[in-house]
Formats: C-alpha cells, sequence, structure tokens
C-alpha cells in the first residue's frame, strides 16, 4: 500500500495527492463516502453529481412546445376557477 502524508486543516479538511484523486477519477466537485473501521478510513467515490442524477426527471412523454404549455396552464387555470365557482 502506498503510504502519503497530508496535513488535516483547522477546518478539518483535507488534500487527497493527485495520484489517489487519479486511480479514483475523481474530479472537482465529486462527491466521496467516508467510512471508518476499526481505526482505518476509507474513502470512496461517490459519483459526480452529473453521473448521479442524469436522466433523474426524464419522463416518457414527449416535451411540450412553449405554445402548447401556455395552453395548458390556461387550461388548468380555467378548469380550477370552475372547480372553485362550483364548491
Amino acid at each position: 500500500m502506498n503510504r502519503h502524508l497530508t496535513v488535516v486543516t483547522r477546518k478539518g479538511q483535507i488534500t487527497l495527492p493527485v495520484e489517489y484523486r487519479r486511480a479514483l477519477k475523481l474530479k472537482e466537485g465529486d462527491k466521496v463516502a467516508v467510512s471508518l473501521k476499526d481505526g482505518q478510513m476509507a474513502v470512496v467515490p461517490y459519483g459526480s453529481v452529473t453521473a448521479r442524477t442524469a436522466g433523474l426527471l426524464r419522463e416518457d412523454e414527449p416535451v411540450l412546445s412553449a405554445e402548447e404549455l401556455r395552453r395548458a396552464a390556461e387550461q388548468a387555470i380555467a378548469d380550477a376557477a370552475v372547480e372553485r365557482m362550483g364548491s
């Protein structure tokens, strides 16, 4: 096991050596999971925000045009007004 020394800052931060970041394919903004077991700390990539959230909001329905969105909003407002009047 290679061993590198690093310093803990007063904010509790450390710098991961570039060789480790490259080996783990870590880039700026990536998250890591840190675990502690039997006095040993492990750092594991958690994946980038982009990779973890890609396709999260994807829907099977086609994307509406601006005009279609406007019509749908107008219809929803009209339906809500009619419903309020009936109550």
